[in-house]
């Protein structure tokens, strides 16, 4: 019996198409950008804080366009303290935590955020609708470029909306942050990696979504 079986590389099933101007292009058209976000430190938000923080993300959220998905993702990774000695004005008290805690093991909290503009076809779609049953590879909402534009100019009141909270910082992630970048030294050689980079290669795998 012979096999029919025909082979798939890892390239063809991936579902990122590329990264243009800091945005995340999906091959169904979907455009994804990111943010790296500074939350307060844990227990440090009084009640009435935590209901400003909540009231600046019902805001914010309302800004974006129909059919856009948001995704909080938290990245914990074990690393080892490293202490910031060098300073100039650090105090005996500051200079002495910093020596207690040196190489010690700890859990480091790293927090992104996705905003992607998705279509209403794409927000029913069952995993036996694709791109071969559809017909067409670009669904006709995205062949607008102003539909595109229109998001990113909600991006960006978004982003401000959460900046102007004094909470929470949100800074967008580059081109180079999300692929990585080739070290100038040995170009073949291991550079400084990006998010996708990180979250295939599980070194800095997310822990929880």
């Amino acid at each position: 019996m012979r096999n029919t079986l025909t082979a798939a590389t890892l390239e063809s099933k991936f579902p990122l198409l590329a990264v243009e101007y800091d945005c995340i292009l999906s091959k169904d058209a979907d455009i994804t950008v990111a943010y790296r976000v500074e939350l307060p430190e844990l227990f440090t938000v009084t009640s009435a804080e935590y209901e400003a923080i909540h009231a600046a993300w019902a805001k914010a959220i309302k800004v974006l366009p129909n059919y856009s998905v948001i995704l909080k993702q938290d990245w914990f990774t074990e690393e080892d303290y490293k202490p910031e000695l060098q300073k100039e004005d650090i105090s005996f008290l500051s200079r002495s935590f910093e020596r207690h805690f040196n190489e010690r093991p700890f859990l480091n909290h790293t927090c992104y955020l996705f905003l992607t503009k998705t279509t209403k076809e794409r927000a029913k779609q069952q995993s036996s609708f694709t791109a071969l049953t559809r017909g067409f590879i670009v669904p006709k909402e995205m062949q607008d470029r102003e539909t595109a534009q229109k998001f990113l100019e909600s991006v960006g009141q978004f982003e401000r909306i959460i900046n102007d909270s004094g909470f929470i910082k949100l800074s967008r992630l580059t081109t180079d942050e999300i692929v990585g970048v080739q070290s100038p030294v040995n170009p073949e050689g291991t550079g400084a990696a990006g998010i996708i980079e990180k979250y295939f290669s599980t070194s800095n795998c997310p822990s929880s979504v």
